[in-house]
């Protein structure tokens, strides 16, 4: 595809199991884009949560933390030639919303003050895509993926998460946001639908949210 990307820095959010990362692979190979992806995979910390979330919930969010900070850091600290477009998986703003969903009281005023002092220091995305699934579709993606320490995530809690993103969102200033209902198209196995996300990306959008369904 190669076609030149409207917007230079885009960050791909969603709820667990959106499909957050495929869908930006594809768009950053097909746009010749400097590629992004959260790294969590070796997280110490990820698979005590699951089984623990009272005990592991504040290391949890302070290393994601960290670990975002410095890779979003580097990353768009360095300009490309040969790439100057960004595409990242996630959003710095996700710390914060998860932060929320999994801290309390004093524990998630401190990592708020925490995450603003850094937060200020990254650049904001140019187009922020928030990829809209139902509970029941997040949850088939989740069982598809395999990953043993997500299978017992429960209804409630990506609930919980899926309000957090919305209340934050809502809350965002001078940024172009885009919430893009995919409920009823399959982009990662359908070109055609795959296209449609593609070209929704492709909108001169204004600041503030803008909704969509596909």
């Amino acid at each position: 595809m190669n076609a030149e990307p409207l917007y230079k820095f885009i960050a791909i959010e969603g709820n667990i199991g959106a499909g957050k990362t495929t869908f930006a692979t594809q768009l950053a190979s097909d746009t010749n884009s400097k590629l992004i992806l959260e790294q969590f995979a070796d997280n110490p910390f990820l698979p005590k949560f699951y089984e623990d979330p009272e005990k592991h919930a504040f290391p949890l969010e302070l290393s994601f933390l960290a670990e975002r900070y410095h890779q979003l850091k580097n990353e768009l600290g360095t300009s490309d030639l040969f790439q100057p477009n960004i595409v990242s998986d996630y959003y710095f703003l996700k710390c914060l919303i998860f932060a929320k969903a999994n801290l309390k009281g004093d524990e998630f005023d401190l990592y708020t003050k925490l995450f603003h002092i850094i937060n200020d220091a990254l650049p904001k995305p140019d187009l922020f895509v928030f990829l809209f699934h139902s509970i029941e579709r997040l949850q088939e993606n989740i069982r598809k993926r395999g990953r043993p320490y997500e299978q017992n995530i429960s209804n409630e809690y990506l609930q919980k998460v899926q309000n957090t993103y919305f209340d934050f969102i809502k809350q965002l200033q001078n940024q172009r946001i885009v919430i893009i209902d995919v409920n009823n198209i399959d982009f990662v196995n359908n070109k055609n639908d795959y296209m449609k996300l593609i070209s929704s990306l492709q909108q001169p959008y204004q600041l503030g949210i803008t909704r969509i369904s596909l």
